[in-house]
């Protein structure tokens, strides 16, 4: 009797031992995963979701037999990701039409470098919201073959086998991604120090009440969108602006927060958080082109704003 004890026991402690190392191997791909969630996602609250499905799943069937771990969990959290997506699109009646023109997703926010730009930005998130919100209007099957093979190299034989199509139809899917999102997102200047002083200069104006120096620091077809969240109305409602002088306008009207501004990275790209009493009014991100800026990008929805991360803002 002793002995079937001594057995049971050192056997509770060699499975306990397993499960310690099955999770410290899955914490060593925890960050690739949350990168490949967020970016079919846009979202960190469904992100971080799919990633503790992946380990549930994970943890379910164990890592005997798996050759490639990373691979195995990248795919296993695609394949989450595309569940959610179909959902998503299961409970519109008419995908992408009443508040996705003015949708934007959730903002990875760190604290302005204060060394070389150049290094600080090899550690900045790498994919930006204007893409995000491209990525928002493609189909489910298009986008997970876009960010799995052009943003993460999976093989086009491993991504066809989770939406279940042929290789050859799967790197179709990826392709037509790839065209509406260079279409759509014409390359930003990616120099931190050219974007600082066009969003210093916007926010100066801003400030200022000048509108006719704001109107200078736009593109003359900058695009502002706009996402409040379902509740807000009237002059902060969701919206999408186009044209500088139009921008101009609604930044004039809301020049009070240009006050409560603060520079931070919005997803590698030099933006604004705008914080009082501890808490972010709004986030902007902000795309620069040869010193002008070509969009505004603000996310203003109480709800959301208040699931952010913020960085020390002390500077």
């Amino acid at each position: 009797m002793a002995g079937e004890q001594r057995e049971q026991r050192e056997q509770g402690e060699r499975d306990v031992r397993g499960q310690q190392r099955l999770a410290e191997r899955f914490e060593e791909h925890r960050g690739q995963l949350k990168a490949v969630a967020y970016r079919m996602l846009g979202s960190l609250t469904e992100a971080e979701d799919a990633v503790q499905e992946a380990w549930l799943r994970l943890d379910r069937t164990g890592a005997d037999g798996i050759d490639n771990l990373g691979a195995w969990l990248t795919t296993v959290t695609g394949r989450v990701c595309l569940d959610l997506l179909r959902s998503r699109t299961a409970r519109r009646e008419e995908p992408m039409t009443e508040g996705f023109d003015t949708f934007v997703p959730d903002p990875v926010l760190r604290a302005l470098p204060q060394g070389d730009p150049e290094q600080e930005a090899l550690h900045t998130d790498s994919v930006g919201l204007a893409l995000l919100v491209v990525l928002e209007s493609l189909e489910p099957a298009e986008r997970l073959a876009f960010v799995l093979h052009d943003m993460f190299s999976v093989p086009f034989d491993d991504i066809a086998t989770i939406v279940e199509r042929s290789p050859a139809a799967t790197r179709q899917l990826a392709s037509r991604a790839r065209r509406r999102a260079r279409g759509a997102t014409p390359a930003a200047d990616p120099d931190l120090g050219r974007q600082r002083q066009a969003v210093e200069a916007f926010l100066a104006a801003s400030r200022a009440g000048d509108f006719e120096a704001l109107v200078a620091v736009l593109h003359p077809d900058v695009v502002l969108r706009a996402d409040a969240g379902a509740l807000a109305s009237g002059v902060a409602a969701s919206k999408v602006a186009r044209g500088a002088r139009t921008v101009a306008t609604g930044a004039f009207h809301f020049r009070h927060l240009a006050g409560l501004a603060r520079l931070v990275l919005v997803n590698g790209a030099v933006g604004t958080v705008a914080v009082s009493e501890g808490r972010p009014r709004s986030v902007t991100y902000v795309t620069v082109v040869d010193g002008l800026i070509t969009g505004l990008y603000i996310l203003s929805d109480p709800e959301r704003l208040a699931r952010l991360d913020l960085p020390d803002l002390e500077a």
